[in-house]
């Protein structure tokens, strides 16, 4: 297979706490930072890249190799590679996938990611896993400390960054047939693409809108559900998103919450949302579903959570999933409404199959919702 167009020339890393690493570059040429965080996964790097949700972040992939089954057209949940960098133990510069259009390097330049490797990532992520989550940069052109330190000021906190405007679509678009037995407006704060077409095989057909759309206008599209996208950012600076939430539980319609879409729906009944010391990434992480009493291996993408002190005194919110890891929440159901939520991707993509069953649970919820 097409070997990367690899050189030896040198990359610097600098962590807010003033952690440096010198590496190798790869990728794009020039100088990139955001809020440095690490996925555990082995495979899906590509549909990693491509998720909205990772938008603001220097992404540590701490897999020994990433590269070796090169990229695929199809393999992607956005249009474009979302993070502002990438950081990698080795990249393999040959890839085994016969069907795969190009090699990681060539995709990067392409899309204008700047990246290092020749980096110990195991030891970063340690560093990481202790000292919390912070901003990074990345630069193959700036190699003085200080020039480092005055690029990084520039990168802003995560908390209170509302990114999900930045990333949603511009204007409204359908998915699937039209005359599919249900309806669903979906309500993109970067939804992934796999979501739509999980959604879309269920005999449903979609309208996604932009974020800051009103009930009134998605009502227009006459739904009999709503679904609230993953995406990224700090969910408490989303006033807009909390209120449009709040009106689409007036509907009395069904909703569906992913990821952010859970911490939103958690906001808009009285909860608060607190900034985890690392967050979770990876698709191996273990989750109790408190109504089955069954455990589920999940893909987790999320540096937010739902505070769980701030909501033992509201009534109609009931935890439905746990992480078996830390105890944090992970699913949500409202006792008075026709809505529930999940901190995870089910659609897993890359990961397990294990809660694709909420998409029918969903859909389950639209028809009796009808009845």
């Amino acid at each position: 297979m097409p070997a990367a167009q690899s050189t030896s020339a040198p990359a610097w890393l600098l962590l807010e706490d003033g952690t440096f690493f010198k590496g190798i570059s790869f990728g794009a040429k020039g100088t990139s930072g955001g809020e440095i965080c690490f996925n555990t996964g082995m495979t899906g790097y590509q549909e990693v890249f491509t998720d909205p949700s990772y938008a603001g972040q220097v992404l540590i992939m701490n897999n020994a190799y990433i590269g070796n089954y090169g990229v695929k057209n199809e393999d992607v949940e956005s249009e474009s590679v979302k993070i502002k960098a990438l950081v990698c133990k080795n990249i393999s510069d040959r890839y085994s996938r016969m069907t795969a259009n190009d090699n990681l390097e060539e995709y990067l330049i392409k899309n204008n990611i700047v990246a290092i490797h020749d980096v110990d990532t195991r030891a970063l992520v340690q560093h990481i896993r202790s000292k919390g989550a912070m901003n990074g940069i990345v630069s193959t052109e700036l190699s003085e400390l200080e020039a480092l330190r005055e690029e990084l000021k520039k990168v802003p906190d995560m908390a209170g960054l509302d990114l999900s405007s930045v990333v949603s679509t511009d204007k409204a678009f359908t998915v699937g047939r039209e005359d599919a037995k249900h309806r669903i407006a979906v309500l993109d704060f970067g939804v992934k693409r796999s979501m739509l077409r999980f959604l879309s095989q269920k005999d449903a057909f979609l309208k996604v809108f932009p974020a800051r759309t009103t009930v009134a206008e998605m009502e227009e599209f006459k739904p009999d559900g709503y679904f609230v996208s993953n995406g990224p950012g700090d969910p408490a600076s989303m006033g807009y998103a909390i209120d449009t939430v709040k009106d689409v539980l007036a509907t009395d319609k069904p909703m569906f919450g992913i990821c952010l879409g859970n911490q939103l729906l958690a906001l808009a009944n009285g909860a608060t949302t607190f900034k985890m010391h690392h967050g979770h990434r990876g698709l191996n992480h273990p989750v109790k579903n408190l109504l089955t009493g069954k455990s589920e291996i999940t893909t987790q993408n999320h540096g937010f959570g739902v505070d769980p002190e701030s909501i033992k005194n509201i009534p109609n919110i009931e935890v439905t999933h746990v992480n078996l890891n830390d105890g944090s929440i992970e699913g949500i159901r409202l006792k008075d409404k026709k809505a529930f939520s999940v901190q995870y991707h089910p659609e897993s993509t890359p990961g397990p199959f294990d809660s694709r069953y909420l998409f029918d649970d969903f859909i389950n919820l639209i028809e009796g919702s009808k009845k």
